[in-house]
């Protein structure tokens, strides 16, 4: 992987975090959680997020986010019984999208062990057609916006 120097690497770079601890099921016969995992942590903080902050009900709500693109660079292991935390930020809002970054940082650690990107279209659930994104989860996205002024000075 080409480093850039400017990846979001640090815990610094993120705005909301979210603690999971990693299951025995998690690691695979490498001894470290598997690569499909990562995804789901991810997953997990920002509909936590979503949920909690936006008050998006994700049993009835009309309008969902469905994720249509995402990606993750390695950088160290971590496996069972690691306790971490997924830091969480946004990296830009469109009209009816919203890309994420993400990163994984074991228990008091700044520095990533893994960090990547996924993009939610919110949709009308029924028609699953795209829409503009809601007001309530629009504001809750934009307290995590990092902008342009941030990203160029990490």
């Amino acid at each position: 992987m080409l480093m850039t120097g400017t990846e979001p690497l640090n815990k610094t770079d993120y705005k909301h975090f979210h603690k999971i601890n990693t299951r025995w099921m998690d690691n695979d016969v490498y001894g470290h959680i598997n690569n499909v995992t990562y995804y789901s942590y991810f997953d997990s903080a920002v509909n936590h997020y979503l949920i909690n902050t936006a008050g998006l009900d994700i049993h009835n709500a009309p309008i969902v986010g469905f994720v249509v693109n995402s990606q993750c660079n390695y950088l160290a292991p971590i496996a069972f019984p690691d306790a971490i935390t997924i830091g969480l930020r946004v990296n830009q809002i469109g009209n009816s999208s919203v890309t994420y970054g993400l990163a994984v940082f074991k228990e008091g650690a700044n520095q990533a062990s893994a960090y990547g990107s996924f993009v939610h279209v919110f949709v009308k659930r029924k028609e699953q057609t795209s829409v503009s994104i809601p007001l309530n989860i629009r504001a809750a996205l934009e307290a995590l916006l990092v902008l342009k002024s941030e990203k160029n000075a990490q």
